[in-house]
């Protein structure tokens, strides 16, 4: 399907049965970029300006809907508890980072566009990584976002926003708009200006795609089942670039610094005034770390 902004989305099976929700851009031989959204967020989540400037320096730009959010699959498992998450004691039989990870693997290879640049954010900085780290073959450069490593003394949200969090989901439509404009402006960049029109008609956005706090809970789950991946992380042999903002509430700073540290090589670089979003006064920093991190290793490619 079209939407109303030209971009055109299509469903894609992956062997495991899985359907993702998948919208691409750029040229259709360009050098694959593969975008991986963080907890709960959707493939609109990656600003379309941001996706168009990345096609134009001849990216074949790939964004999805992870499993359980957005027009992709939901998995056919009861909602964590309150319980289960705050005492991280994850029923083994839930899915991973891992799972999310071959998810995108699937995708890759389904489109096949792999080897591919790979940007994470957030909770898509983690798929990103641990899909670096297991399928190096499918991975080109990796560019982590405002994400951690799963140590429990590294990239920890503030307590405003963990309280924040904890409260039960609004039970309808206006409610739902009203609730994640609010979170994004506390866990959102305070040394940008700030569109409180865009939040509003992306939060509306993301509600009509697919509003389902279940499934946002059941992906947080795989993030606290898949616990510190600090060891795994230096097996990583991708270029990484590692990006986060000095002002996040959502995942400390040290989260970023974390990553960088224990992968092998990478570089990290932080965005001043940025916190666990992708600013519009941010998109020209972003645009060139990536597209320079993309193309440093297209030139060293044998």
């Amino acid at each position: 399907m079209t939407d109303e902004r030209g971009w055109t989305e299509r469903p894609v099976e992956l062997p495991s049965g899985i359907v993702l929700c998948v919208d691409e851009r750029g040229p259709a031989g360009g050098r694959p970029l593969l975008l991986v959204a963080g907890l709960g967020m959707q493939l609109t989540s990656w600003p379309e300006e941001l996706c168009d400037a990345l096609a134009a320096h001849d990216l074949r730009v790939v964004r999805y809907d992870n499993r359980d959010v957005g027009r992709s699959s939901r998995i056919a498992q009861p909602v964590p508890s309150r319980a289960e998450l705050l005492l991280r004691r994850i029923r083994p039989d839930r899915y991973d980072l891992g799972d999310l990870a071959e998810d995108a693997l699937g995708l890759l290879r389904a489109l096949g566009l792999a080897p591919a640049h790979v940007v994470g954010v957030s909770m898509g900085g983690m798929i990103a990584q641990t899909l670096a780290a297991r399928h190096p073959e499918a991975v080109r450069t990796l560019t982590s976002i405002v994400s951690s490593t799963g140590g429990r003394r590294v990239g920890q949200p503030a307590r405003s926003t963990v309280l924040r969090m904890l409260r039960a989901p609004a039970r309808d439509r206006d409610a739902a708009v009203d609730r994640a404009v609010a979170f994004f402006r506390h866990i959102g960049s305070h040394g940008f200006p700030v569109d409180e029109e865009r939040l509003r008609a992306e939060a509306i956005r993301a509600f009509e795609r697919g509003h389902d706090p279940g499934g946002v809970e059941r992906q947080l789950a795989a993030v606290l089942k898949s616990g510190d991946r600090t060891a795994e992380l230096a097996r990583i042999a991708a270029p990484t670039l590692v990006v986060h903002g000095d002002r996040d509430r959502m995942v400390h700073p040290t989260g970023g610094a974390a990553t960088a540290r224990a992968i092998p090589g990478a570089r990290l670089e932080t965005v001043r005034g940025m916190g666990h979003d992708l600013p519009e006064g941010a998109w020209p920093t972003i645009l060139d770390l990536i597209d320079k991190h993309a193309r440093s290793s297209d030139v060293t490619a044998p």
